[in-house]
C-alpha cells in the first residue's frame, strides 16, 4: 500500500461523485420548490389556490438550496482551473457554457413566464405572439417587470459573474494559491467549518440585510451576493482541501440535528406570522435561525455525500448532464402548466401532482430531444459531442 500524501502536498482535483449526487438532488428539489411557489402566498408568475400551510414546508429548503448549488459550482470551477489551461481558457469555457444558454433562455424559453404573469395579475390583454414579437423586446418595464428578462436564469448570470471574478483572482494571485489553501485548511479544518460560515450567514440575514429580499438584478442585490459569492469561493477552496470533508463526514449527525432544530423555529414563526410579518424580536430570531438552518443543512449534506454517496452509478453521468437543461426549462413549464389549470377548479393535491408530472416529462423531452441535435446542445447548456463534462 502506498503512503498517503500529507495534507500540505499539492493535489489534483478528483471528481467527487457525492457532490454530483448533491447537485442532482438539489435541482430535483428545485422543481418541487417552484411547483410549490404556485400555491404559497409569496409572489410568483402564476398562482392557483393559495395554501398558507405550504410555506412552512417550503422553508425546509428555502435557506440552503441555492447556496449549496453555488458551493458545488465553486468546487467544479476548481476542477476546471486545475486542468492547467490557464485563467483565459477558463473564462472562455465558462462564458460559452453559461452565456449562450442564458441568451437562448431569455429569447426563447422565458417569454411565456412574464406574459402569464401580466395576463393573470396585471390585466395585460395582448396575446402571446404580439407580446413576444413586440413588447417583450421593447427594453422597457411593464408592471415592474424588465423586458426582456432572465427570470429564474439569474442563477446562470450570477454564476458567470462569480466565475469571471474567480478567474481574475486566480490570474493575479496564482502564486499565493498554496498559502491561501493552507490558510483555508487551518480555518475550516475543524469546528471552523461550522462556526465561521454559519456565523457569516446569520450576520447577513439578521444584521447586514435584515428583512432584505433578493432582487436578482445583479447590480442592486447585495443580500444575494453576500450569501452566494462566499459559498462559491468556499466550494472552490473545498476542492483543494484534504481535511474539511472528512471532518464533516464524521459529524453529519449532530449537524443534521442542529438543522432540524433551527428549521422547527423557522417553520413555527412562519406559521404563526405568515409572509414575514413577525414582530420584534421574532423577526430577528427568524432571520438568525435561517442562517443556522442553512449552513447546518449544507454541512450535514456535505458530510452525508462524502460518507455515503461518493460512488458512481450508470445514471449519474446522464443525470449530471441533464440538470442544466432541466433548470433552463423547468420554470416555464410550471408557469404555463399552472396557467392551463386556472379555472378548472381541481383539488390542490391534483393540481400539484399534474404540475410535477408535466414538469418532469417536459424537462426530459427538452433534454433528450436537444442532446441529439448538435447545434442545439450549446443552447440548452450541453457540451459539444465528444467533450466530457466536469460537473
Amino acid at each position: 500500500m502506498s503512503e498517503r500524501p500529507s495534507a500540505s502536498e499539492p493535489i489534483g482535483i478528483v471528481r467527487h461523485y457525492g457532490l454530483d449526487w448533491l447537485r442532482i438532488a438539489a435541482f430535483g428539489i428545485l422543481i418541487f420548490y417552484h411547483v410549490g411557489m404556485v400555491f404559497v402566498p409569496w409572489p410568483f408568475h402564476a398562482k392557483l389556490a393559495r395554501e398558507d400551510w405550504v410555506a412552512p414546508v417550503m422553508m425546509l429548503a428555502n435557506s440552503w438550496r441555492l447556496a449549496l448549488l453555488f458551493l458545488v459550482a465553486g468546487y467544479a470551477s476548481r476542477a476546471l482551473l486545475s486542468r492547467g489551461a490557464g485563467a483565459g481558457a477558463f473564462v472562455g469555457s465558462r462564458s460559452r457554457r453559461l452565456l449562450i444558454p442564458l441568451v437562448f433562455g431569455m429569447i426563447v424559453v422565458n417569454p411565456p413566464q412574464p406574459w402569464v404573469e401580466l395576463v393573470t395579475q396585471h390585466g395585460y390583454d395582448a396575446g402571446f405572439w404580439r407580446f413576444w414579437t413586440g413588447d417583450y423586446f421593447g427594453f422597457q418595464m411593464i408592471a415592474g417587470i424588465a423586458m426582456p428578462t432572465w427570470q429564474h436564469l439569474w442563477f446562470v448570470l450570477y454564476l458567470w459573474a462569480y466565475s469571471m471574478l474567480l478567474a481574475l483572482v486566480a490570474g493575479v494571485g496564482a502564486r499565493a494559491g498554496p498559502a491561501a489553501q493552507r490558510g483555508f485548511d487551518r480555518l475550516f479544518g475543524g469546528w471552523g467549518a461550522v462556526v465561521l460560515p454559519m456565523g457569516w450567514l446569520v450576520l447577513v440575514s439578521a444584521v447586514l440585510f435584515p428583512g432584505a429580499r433578493e432582487t436578482h438584478a445583479l447590480f442592486d442585490d447585495g443580500v444575494a451576493h453576500a450569501s452566494y459569492l462566499p459559498m462559491f469561493l468556499w466550494g472552490f477552496a473545498l476542492a483543494g482541501s484534504r481535511t474539511v470533508l472528512p471532518w464533516l463526514q464524521r459529524r453529519w449527525v449532530p449537524l443534521l440535528v442542529v438543522a432540524v432544530m433551527a428549521y422547527a423555529v423557522v417553520a413555527g414563526i412562519e406559521r404563526t406570522w405568515p409572509r414575514s410579518r413577525a414582530p420584534y424580536p421574532y423577526g430577528l430570531i427568524y432571520a438568525a435561525m435561517r442562517g443556522v438552518q442553512g449552513w447546518a443543512t449544507i454541512a450535514a449534506l456535505l458530510g452525508i455525500a462524502s460518507r455515503y454517496w461518493n460512488r458512481d452509478h450508470r445514471w449519474r453521468s446522464v443525470l449530471t448532464e441533464a440538470v442544466f437543461p432541466f433548470y433552463i426549462v423547468h420554470q416555464t413549464i410550471i408557469v404555463v402548466g399552472a396557467y392551463c389549470l386556472m379555472g378548472l377548479e381541481l383539488p390542490g393535491w391534483l393540481e400539484f401532482a399534474i404540475l410535477v408530472a408535466a414538469t418532469a416529462a417536459g424537462c426530459w423531452l427538452f433534454y433528450l430531444g436537444g442532446r441529439q441535435v448538435g447545434w442545439l446542445r450549446p443552447l440548452i447548456g450541453l457540451r459539444a459531442h465528444g467533450k466530457r463534462a466536469v460537473i
